[in-house]
């Protein structure tokens, strides 16, 4: 969808001149309205976020504090959605992306402290910026054929969604290897479970319904379903941790609250080096930087196309400058502990709402900015109520399927192998490792080798030392 031309007169009002407003054929009020739906459908994440990113443990066994995380993921995610609202002029907000917090929390975290996870955020941030200063952006784009971009996705939907059934009590070890349930009989037992199913058939039934802000919904029912039975039922502990898990559905003594920032500012940019060692941590940095990049292309193109705010070569208006504010959420999210910032998906709630400029994103931010201070609401939500959003984050996630060309097994093998070794290694990095590898070799014995692009190649030759690290090194007789 392209724009047409408007003949409006000039506008006198400042506001309306700066964004365009009535040029778009948009209003105060629309834009308003759209901040507001999308504040809503998005307003997941401050639970979201901070729910992935303390369940993860660092090299020394240290979890982040989840009130400290909500206020901190509130904070980024007002502050830049403003700058992108201002500075980029499109109806598109920004918060802590899914999948970037759980490669942080679950593959990142554990190899290092998280103030170097997040400094590894931080310079994978500050090499978007790079990327697109340079213009390496097309290059690197047109490096990696489609299909792998699709797996990639699909792969972390599926490392999301199993992350949910995990946390939730679905899926536990068992033998062989997982079962159903966490006590290894292959049953479901427990009060969060229940609330976890409930919860899980109401996110799909809103989903189903195209319910705008699905996701908050069926998050907030679910809680409401845990608080009474918490209040109802006894919930037991097991070696002095509840069934409920850290965070406890009781309702606070206060509701409003002042925001605890003390995670702003607990980077380090060299440690991750230090105690991941080099090779691992660039291929973390790569990690991050392929997923947020794409993502964020992707985001941005969609939001801007779904607004007929193309131009007739099919552009997004100022992209350069949208890309660059992007990066620089991915390095505010580092800075804040809270990982990479991204552009959000469900900005298009404010579009169908009307919204055409950045003006929305200024609304949508402000909306952030109240949430700051209603931490304590927050910290009630158990994660059996969070997590059925993670799973239905998973699917959506999962429909981009269907772009892979089944028939070529060329390039479907590596997207097969990208998309199951995520979730079954829980490891996003290898699974991306094992399809680039896997991509290179194939078209190689095909008598295709030159298809894959000299980056490829070198992307491939990294991932493959990755891979063997550890023999490398008992080769060279090093610990």
């Amino acid at each position: 969808m392209t724009t047409t031309a408007q003949t409006a007169p000039e506008s006198t009002d400042p506001i309306d001149r700066y964004f365009r407003i009535r040029e778009r054929g948009s209003n105060m009020g629309r834009e308003l309205r759209g901040g507001l739906a999308t504040f809503f459908t998005m307003a997941y994440i401050i639970v979201l976020n901070p729910l992935i990113l303390s369940l993860g443990h660092d090299k020394f066994g240290h979890q982040l504090s989840f009130p400290q995380l909500s206020a901190a993921t509130a904070l980024v995610a007002a502050v830049m959605t403003i700058i992108m609202g201002v500075g980029g002029n499109l109806p598109l907000a920004i918060a802590a992306g899914l999948g970037l917090d759980s490669v942080v929390a679950f593959q990142i975290a554990p190899t290092m402290s998280w103030p170097d996870a997040m400094g590894l955020v931080v310079i994978e941030g500050l090499g978007i910026c790079l990327l697109v200063v340079t213009g390496l952006r097309q290059i690197i784009m047109d490096a990696i054929p489609l299909p792998l971009k699709q797996a990639i996705s699909v792969g972390i939907g599926l490392f999301i969604a199993f992350i949910g059934l995990v946390d939730a009590g679905v899926v536990g070890p068992g033998k062989p290897v997982v079962t159903l349930g966490v006590t290894g009989g292959n049953e479901l037992s427990g009060w969060p479970v229940v609330v976890f199913v409930v919860g899980l058939l109401l996110t799909i039934i809103l989903l189903t319904r195209r319910v705008p802000g699905a996701i908050l919904l069926s998050i907030i029912g679910a809680t409401i379903l845990a608080l009474i039975i918490d209040a109802a039922a006894t919930v037991p502990a097991h070696d002095g941790v509840s069934e409920w898990g850290l965070q406890i559905p009781s309702w606070p003594g206060k509701v409003i609250s002042t925001p605890d920032l003390h995670l702003l500012g607990k980077f380090s940019l060299g440690g991750g080096f230090t105690h991941a060692g080099v090779i691992t941590a660039i291929v973390f940095i790569f990690t991050l930087i392929l997923s947020d990049f794409f993502d964020a292309m992707g985001t941005i193109v969609g939001i801007s196309s779904e607004a007929g705010l193309l131009d007739p070569q099919g552009r997004v208006p100022n992209i350069g400058r949208v890309l660059f504010i992007d990066g620089l959420a991915a390095v505010a999210g580092g800075a804040g502990s809270v990982s990479s910032n991204t552009a959000f998906i469900e900005s298009a709630a404010g579009v169908g709402e009307g919204a055409r400029t950045g003006l929305a994103s200024v609304f949508t931010g402000l909306f952030f900015v109240i949430a700051l201070f209603f931490t304590p609401l927050y910290s009630i939500v158990p994660a059996a109520a969070a997590t059925p959003a993670l799973v239905a984050v998973g699917f959506l996630l999962m429909t981009q399927v269907k772009g892979i060309p089944w028939d070529d097994w060329a390039i479907a093998i590596p997207c097969f192998l990208t998309m199951v070794l995520m979730p079954f290694t829980y490891s996003i990095t290898n699974g991306i490792g094992a399809g680039f590898i896997s991509y290179v070799v194939l078209r190689t014995v095909q008598g295709r080798w030159r298809e894959p692009h000299l980056l490829l190649w070198g992307i491939a030759v990294l991932f493959a030392a990755y891979f063997a690290l550890h023999p490398i090194k008992q080769a060279l007789g090093v610990a």
